[in-house]
């Protein structure tokens, strides 16, 4: 095999990584960690000439050709999401998620199967989104056992317990920026769902990321439904999950981010109620609580209606989360931009965001 060449870095990602120095050292590094991968698990790129990898908020993504087969060699910047990510994959084996084929822990770097880049659940229908969805929720939704990466994990309980301390304090820090009985129902979902489930008999693994974006389709479709599959589960095969961001506990911690993405397409006539009935049909088609959901998503979003606040640039973000906040909380805010005005996740600026 003849040396592998210089793999292209995206535009994107060199802007996003220039803007610090342990950004810019992980970039001047990344060639060397590309190459370094080639060789050691003897693979050779599958780039089209003048082609750029595929990158995301975290990391590149290069595809590849392992003894013949397509695959993807993802190289990510080393933070905490990205540390245990390969651990859930580990676990899922390939079941609702993308199969991981090998990792290499010191440069953060795993080598996945090749999934369809060009097809999410972002551009299906949201029926058929629902399906998917719901399908491969009850396959990431683990429970624990003896094996050490659960070891790896943060509870879902310890987060709503840290977010009880932290979000007041960062409310009163940013000046109050929306009215303290929506931070008093955030609250409340953290004092209440983080004793819960620290009590809680059905941990699981949960996908904290587990949006449209982040499910893409298999290049196969698959067969024919067996005697142990169902039609709907069928469905969910052809399709997997990329990017997780694990954390063990309540599975409906889940639901959040399929409700402050795709807001445009709520129904225009009264999308508040859209939203509610969105968050009981993705929870119904995973077998999960839709109130439960309903609560975790409204603390979620308050946290990222923070977390967007601090940051400058983020108008559009804070509006959006809490619009979806304040609805899942049965008082929409006033003074918000209309509903189908709201931006989609990234869209409103270039800053780190969650997604």
């Amino acid at each position: 095999m003849s040396p592998p060449a210089d793999v292209p870095i995206p535009p994107d990602l060199t802007r996003r990584y220039s803007r610090s120095s342990a950004g810019r050292a992980w970039l001047a590094s990344l060639p060397d960690m590309i190459r370094g991968r080639l060789e050691q698990w003897q693979l050779e790129l599958d780039l089209a000439p003048g082609a750029l990898p595929w990158s995301g908020h975290g990391g590149i993504v290069v595809p590849v050709r392992t003894a013949g087969s397509a695959a993807a060699l993802k190289v990510a910047f080393p933070h905490d999401e990205a540390l245990v990510e390969r651990h859930a994959l580990a676990l899922w084996n390939g079941h609702g998620a993308v199969r991981l084929l090998a990792s290499d822990t010191g440069t953060c770097s795993m080598l996945l199967e090749r999934l369809d880049a060009g097809r999410s659940l972002r551009t299906e229908p949201m029926d058929t989104a629902i399906e998917v969805w719901g399908g491969l929720m009850r396959q990431l939704s683990l429970v624990p056992d003896g094996r050490p990466q659960w070891l790896e994990f943060v509870h879902v309980a310890a987060r709503a317990e840290q977010w009880s301390d932290d979000l007041p304090a960062e409310w009163e820090q940013l000046g109050r920026p929306f009215p303290r009985w929506l931070l008093e129902a955030a609250l409340e979902v953290c004092q209440t769902r983080g004793a819960v489930g620290r009590r809680s008999s059905v941990d699981v693994l949960v996908n904290t990321d587990f949006h449209y974006l982040n499910i893409l389709a298999r290049p196969e479709a698959p067969g024919p439904a067996s005697e142990s599959t169902t039609a709907g589960n069928a469905v969910a095969d052809g399709f997997a999950a990329i990017d997780p961001q694990p954390m063990v506990g309540e599975a409906e911690f889940a639901v959040a981010p399929v409700l402050w993405n795709r807001i445009p397409d709520l129904p225009t006539t009264d999308p508040a109620a859209g939203l509610l009935a969105r968050c009981h049909d993705f929870s119904v088609a995973a077998g999960l609580d839709p109130e439960v959901a309903r609560q975790w998503s409204l603390a979620r979003e308050v946290d990222n209606a923070l977390h967007y606040t601090s940051r400058p640039g983020h108008a559009g973000d804070v509006a959006r989360s809490l619009w979806v906040a304040s609805t899942l909380a049965g008082r929409t805010l006033d003074g918000l931009p209309a509903a189908h005005d709201l931006p989609e996740p990234g869209e409103a600026a270039t800053n780190t965001s969650p997604s």
